[in-house]
């Protein structure tokens, strides 16, 4: 990892890919993201489809908390399946049908995503594709090339 002096603070970036910078010219996040992703020409941009708290064996747990873990370890195992890794996500926005416990989303989003703190949406909604999903979560990320 890298980091660069950019507005507020040290903001970490995977070498070679993206660069996220908090500028000074609006106020600091309010939680674990950051206001800009810089994209470097050339490299390969990864766009997720909206992932929900399914697990692997397709059930789905029932609490919003759970499924917002579940759907971040998803995003991660796509990720993975392209040689990248939650240190190259540069957007993520996430959809809710009711509030998430804040201290236990910032514990698994650590989790699952580490230090990575990429431009953030958190969106209420009236619903989902299915009744059962509470959560999606949507994703952008970069990779240099191969």
């Amino acid at each position: 990892m890298r980091a660069s002096a950019v507005g507020l603070g040290l903001v970490a970036a995977a070498a070679g890919a993206q660069t996220v910078r908090n500028p000074d010219t609006v106020a600091p996040p309010v939680g674990r993201y950051s206001h800009l992703a810089v994209v470097p020409a050339g490299a390969d941009l990864l766009f997720l489809a909206g992932q929900v708290g399914n697990r692997r064996d397709g059930s789905v747990p029932t609490d919003i908390d759970d499924q917002y873990e579940q759907a971040m370890r998803n995003v991660a195992a796509i990720l993975a399946s392209e040689g990248a890794t939650p240190a190259n996500l540069v957007k993520v926005t996430i959809y809710a049908t009711g509030p998430l416990d804040r201290d236990r989303a910032v514990k698994a989003r650590r989790a699952v995503f580490g230090d990575a703190v990429p431009p953030s949406t958190l969106v209420y909604v009236a619903g989902l594709a299915r009744p059962e999903y509470r959560i999606e979560v949507d994703a952008v990320a970069v990779r240099p090339k191969r």
